[in-house]
């Protein structure tokens, strides 16, 4: 199957022709369009307070993205709660902890980060055990990073303060695309949501991360293309590779 049009379940790129989905566009001649399948809504302060959760008792915040970034520096202005210079960070990947200098100087935080999964941060964790954690999240998120923090015996506690929510896909017409990118659950429970009686046939799946491509799969799904790995650690050249394999594929036939 020659892939012509591929849809991204991601806003487009601000400078399209000068990213890797723009050479994917050039060097094979297809198409790509961009749609976000999923939005971010924040919980308001009120809700959040129903929740009791004393934020003034926490010592460090685990950040797992630039939206629990936002929205625990939201929370904390609309409950008038003045975030201490003591406060420990410690980001899941080198550009998280470096989106933190919207909110706070770096030299005078104490920011700590991993290299890009969390089983990498747990272990800066573990290392500072006595400190209270809160961990910002959204109401859609791995539970595989509440259990490791349990088995470790890590002082946490979880808290929404977001909400990970469908997009209108109204007009959107997926028969026009070979390939469709996913890059969360949501993202699939949102193509669900909105399309209850579609039918993958020969659509080919890609999914970026080990909890994506396991929501495609219990989606009842195929998964053709399966990112990061060795050989590929971005999506567009896990597609690129993947598309190069049924090329010489196709001319082995």
């Amino acid at each position: 199957m020659k892939i012509k049009s591929i849809l991204v379940s991601q806003p487009q790129p601000a400078d399209i022709e000068k990213s890797p989905y723009g050479e994917l566009m050039k060097k094979f001649n297809i198409n790509i369009d961009f749609f976000k399948f999923i939005s971010i809504e924040g919980v308001p302060a009120r809700e959040f307070r129903q929740g009791r959760i004393p934020l003034a008792d926490q010592t460090a915040v685990i950040m797992t993205s630039r939206n629990s970034v936002d929205h625990f520096f939201r929370i904390a202005k609309e409950m008038r709660y003045e975030v201490p210079e003591t406060l420990k960070y410690f980001c899941i990947s080198e550009s998280t902890a470096y989106y933190l200098q919207k909110y706070v100087q770096f030299r005078k935080r104490k920011i700590f980060h991993g290299r890009q999964s969390f089983n990498d941060l747990l272990d800066i964790i573990r290392k500072h055990k006595e400190e209270k954690f809160l961990l910002p999240c959204s109401d859609i998120h791995k539970e595989s990073m509440v259990d490791l923090l349990e088995a470790n015996n890590i002082e946490f506690t979880k808290a929404v303060f977001y909400r990970t929510v469908a997009s209108n896909l109204n007009g959107l017409k997926l028969d026009n695309y070979d390939m469709i990118v996913f890059f969360s659950p949501a993202g699939i429970k949102s193509l669900q949501k909105n399309f209850p009686k579609f039918k993958q046939t020969e659509k080919i799946f890609a999914g970026f991360g080990e909890s994506t491509c396991d929501a495609i799969k219990e989606a009842g799904f195929k998964l053709h293309i399966e990112a990061p790995t060795k050989s590929s650690p971005s999506m567009t050249m896990a597609i690129e590779e993947y598309i190069e394999s049924e090329a010489k594929k196709a001319r082995k036939k």
